[in-house]
């Protein structure tokens, strides 16, 4: 049990006190939970100053003086505490100093002037002394073993806090990227569409140009075929009409002769059905151009392939001859007189043969422009049977085309001619045409050099 002997012990208390609360400040956290009290306590060692010098002053011996100051700084701790109850290791400091507090007041209450403790309460007292040291000791180390615990989970929880902004900052930098990867798709996306509506119209325009060049080239042909039945007509009207005169004159003779009018009659009506005949040519000729320029109807008819072919080949070295009097070439049809009709667009293919065979014969012409010694530029179209399909091959003794170029012959926009003079849809139509739209084959043999040959393969 603690006696002191005089109150000057207060000078010793005083400092022990500073320390104590400001350890309990700091344990605590004052400056943060409670800034006022914080502040205040700062002062803690004033009361044990003032009573000090009073009791000098008034030269007061009492030894409780000592006593009621450290019951002034228990009460504060304990009203400190009661004050951040929230905190658990402020609840634990609560259980610890209440029973010490108490301990001191009864031992204040009882104890004489003198610091004397009557004899009946000295066993009792110093027994509660020590149980409320222990138990102070004891609350203590479960309040600083709280701290910890709470420390730790406050450390834990500012990390998970430090994640989770860390976490919604980078989610909104992602998102930031999103909307600013979305937007550049969007506009890229747009640009994409308006490039490919540009290449549409483009495209549309290159395949009507593609169809101009080729109705050019098949003109051409035509003004030349149907000369020929022309003049027929031309040369057998004004031969007829010469007969119908000469048969006039006869009439009006006295002493007509029946029988040179009979024969007369007779060339004229063979003049007639060879103007039909001619007519009718120069007609189916035209019928021709107009189905080959106008839009497909998609519509497959039984169709002559030979008389197809024929027909397009003469049109297509025609077409050439029109532009250069001087190019000869010697044309060499090779055809199936055995072979059935076969349901196709024959405009479509019409188109398929024209631009087969212009090929081959700027080929054999390109050939030809080099000089070689011997070198007869030779076309020649055939068709066969094979199976349940039909052949029409398209063969020229031209410039050939290496491998290479073979790869990629049926490509949009590739071409072997010089700028100005193709598109590079002319094969790539012929392709589509023949695959897509009569589901047969197009396919190309050719030796640099030497010559190339298109082969079209049609189910029968």
């Amino acid at each position: 049990m603690a006696n002191y002997s005089s109150f000057g012990d207060i000078l010793i208390i005083a400092p022990l006190a500073y320390g104590v609360v400001g350890a309990l400040r700091k344990f605590l956290d004052l400056p943060r939970r409670l800034p006022r009290g914080n502040k205040a306590l700062n002062w803690i060692w004033v009361p044990g100053v003032l009573l000090y010098l009073g009791a000098r002053a008034l030269d007061v011996r009492s030894t409780n003086l000592d006593d009621a100051y450290l019951l002034l700084v228990l009460s504060v701790v304990v009203a400190v505490v009661v004050a951040v109850r929230d905190y658990r290791p402020a609840r634990s400091l609560l259980l610890a100093v209440s029973p010490f507090l108490l301990y001191k007041l009864v031992e204040f209450v009882v104890e004489s002037p003198t610091g004397k403790v009557p004899k009946q309460y000295d066993a009792a007292l110093d027994t509660t002394q020590g149980f409320a040291i222990i138990w102070l000791i004891t609350f203590i180390f479960i309040a600083r073993s709280q701290k910890k615990q709470l420390e730790k989970e406050r450390l834990l929880r500012e990390e998970e806090d430090k994640a989770k902004r860390l976490i919604e900052a980078q989610n909104a930098e992602l998102e930031r990227l999103v909307n600013e990867r979305t937007a550049a798709l969007t506009h890229q996306a747009e640009e994409l569409r308006t490039a490919l509506t540009e290449l549409k119209t483009t495209q549309a325009q290159l395949i009507q140009s593609e169809k101009m060049a080729s109705l050019g080239e098949l003109t051409a042909g035509i003004a030349h075929e149907i000369q020929n039945p022309l003049n027929f007509v031309n040369n057998f009207a004004e031969v007829s009409a010469e007969l119908v005169t000469e048969l006039e004159e006869e009439r009006e003779k006295p002493d007509r002769d029946l029988e040179l009018e009979a024969d007369l009659l007779a060339d004229l009506k063979q003049n007639l059905q060879k103007i039909h005949q001619h007519g009718g040519r120069a007609a189916s000729i035209v019928r021709g151009m107009l189905e080959h320029s106008r839009a497909s109807s998609g519509e497959r008819v039984p169709t002559d392939l030979n008389q197809l072919a024929d027909e397009y080949l003469r049109l297509a070295y025609h077409g050439l001859r029109a532009k250069d009097k001087s190019f000869n070439a010697t044309l060499k049809p090779d055809f199936d007189p055995s072979l059935p009709p076969v349901e196709v667009i024959s405009q479509d293919l019409g188109r398929v043969l024209l631009n087969l065979l212009t090929n081959a014969f700027y080929a054999v012409k390109q050939r030809q422009q080099r000089g070689e010694p011997g070198y007869a530029p030779t076309v020649s179209v055939s068709t066969r049977r094979v199976g349940d399909q039909v052949e029409l091959r398209v063969k020229d003794n031209g410039t050939g085309m290496p491998e290479s170029v073979q790869a990629k012959i049926f490509q949009p926009f590739f071409t072997t001619k010089p700028t100005g003079e193709g598109t590079g849809l002319g094969l790539s139509l012929s392709y589509d045409i023949v695959t897509q739209g009569h589901g047969g084959t197009l396919a190309v043999e050719s030796r640099e050099g030497e010559g190339t040959e298109f082969v079209i393969s049609l189910p029968v």
